[in-house]
């Protein structure tokens, strides 16, 4: 069966859950079967509820201890097998791992970064590992700044990423979300998930991903190389 695979990143309460309730309702109001997977760190949060009340399949996994970005690329293909169970044509894979370059974008999949308007003019340059790699980028309150800003952000945006698409969605009012919605159907669907990196992972493991509690270049495995910093 075919299968559209939406990857949705972000850092914490940009909107990602709110935007894309409002998109899988336009899908759901032209007949199109979805459903939705939700990963949570370090405990769960309402957005999975917020989701079923769409009266969708909803999965839900909270990685708790471990790395959600590990979490989310261990369970990649659970949720792809999930979501043919289901009879979905669309799934929507919210994560919780991608705010950072930690873990980056699978090929084969729909990349879709939120981002919040409000957070700065330099956001899109902070971010711009997922923004360069992502196939849309969705801007939320975009309504609470003004024209100006709003054009420099869109600027900022289109020079680290002048393929993708930079679409303004309103949370509350889902405005803007008809469009995330035929953007997401205009993607060719997936006849299986491929699940390989869109670009590579950084070339180091700190003590962290080992769950320890040390710090410093010594505890480092893989590939080190020490940066130094300018005073």
């Amino acid at each position: 069966m075919l299968l559209r695979f939406v990857i949705v990143a972000g850092p914490p309460s940009a909107g990602k859950t709110s935007v894309m309730r409002h998109t899988l309702g336009h899908l759901l109001a032209e007949k199109i079967p979805v459903a939705a997977c939700k990963i949570d760190c370090p405990r769960q949060t309402p957005d999975a509820m917020r989701y079923r009340d769409l009266g969708i399949p909803v999965a839900a996994g909270v990685s708790g201890c471990l790395c959600p970005g590990r979490f989310y690329m261990d369970n990649l293909k659970d949720v792809w097998w999930w979501a043919q169970r289901q009879k979905a044509e669309v799934v929507v894979l919210e994560t919780a791992g991608l705010c950072h370059r930690c873990v980056p974008w699978i090929v084969g999949g729909r990349s879709i970064f939120v981002i919040d308007h409000r957070r700065g003019l330099d956001m899109p340059t902070k971010f711009s590992p997922l923004i360069a790699a992502a196939d849309i980028v969705t801007v939320t309150k975009a309504d609470q700044v003004c024209e100006l800003e709003s054009r420099i952000f869109r600027r900022r945006t289109a020079q680290i990423n002048p393929w993708a698409p930079v679409i303004n969605v309103n949370g509350l009012t889902g405005r803007g979300s008809g469009c995330l919605g035929d953007a997401i159907l205009s993607d060719r669907p997936l006849e299986k998930s491929h699940g390989g990196l869109a670009h590579p992972m950084p070339a180091a493991t700190c003590a962290c991903c080992t769950n320890d509690a040390t710090a410093g270049h010594a505890h480092l495995e893989g590939p080190t190389i020490k940066r130094r910093l300018c005073a």
